[in-house]
């Protein structure tokens, strides 16, 4: 039984749905969204609810509805809302540089790392130690901090490295003097 799958979507005041030959449309005051409608499933507009309508039982049209129905979910909070991840990084002369479409980042390597920044997103830097990644669609948003994150995850013994806000690393102990 797909309990995420069967509640209705609220669409918010200021988005427009748009259903279309297998395919999905959002528009909203932060952009527009846009997604194909996978087989077996389909949605269903009412006046300010979507519903997403499996036609049998199979475990397949339940794995189909439950992810559509979150999909979308994600789409109509993006283009309303919006969504952002938060980056931390720690260690001494660590830090990032914002230059136009790029990220520059100084990791303690012997090189500094650049990476290009996707249209779609807004990257603001705040402070050289805080980055923030914000954009409409959650699965590039979530991607993008995966892999600024992927460039030097924090170490356990000092915690130097980046990572999320709130995220909590398990430190271990160093070796220890036997005497």
């Amino acid at each position: 039984m797909s309990r995420i799958g069967k509640k209705p979507i609220e669409i918010p005041d200021g988005v427009k749905v748009n259903i279309d030959q297998g395919k999905i449309s959002v528009t909203g005051p932060k952009g527009t969204l846009e997604r194909l409608i996978p087989q077996g499933v389909s949605l269903e507009m009412n006046e300010a609810t979507l519903k997403v309508i499996r036609p049998d039982d199979a475990r397949r049209s339940r794995a189909q509805q439950g992810l559509l129905r979150a999909l979308v979910a994600n789409m109509v909070t993006g283009v309303s809302k919006g969504f952002e991840r938060g980056l931390l990084i720690n260690g001494v002369g660590y830090r990032a540089e914002k230059t136009g479409s790029k990220i520059t980042f100084h990791l303690g390597f012997s090189h500094k790392v650049e990476m290009e920044i996707p249209s779609q997103l807004d990257i603001v830097i705040a402070k050289p130690t805080e980055i923030m990644v914000k954009g409409i669609d959650r699965e590039l948003v979530g991607q993008v901090a995966a892999k600024i994150r992927s460039l030097r995850k924090a170490d356990p013994y000092k915690a130097k490295g980046i990572t999320y806000q709130g995220e909590k690393i398990l430190r271990k102990a160093g070796k220890k003097a036997i005497g």
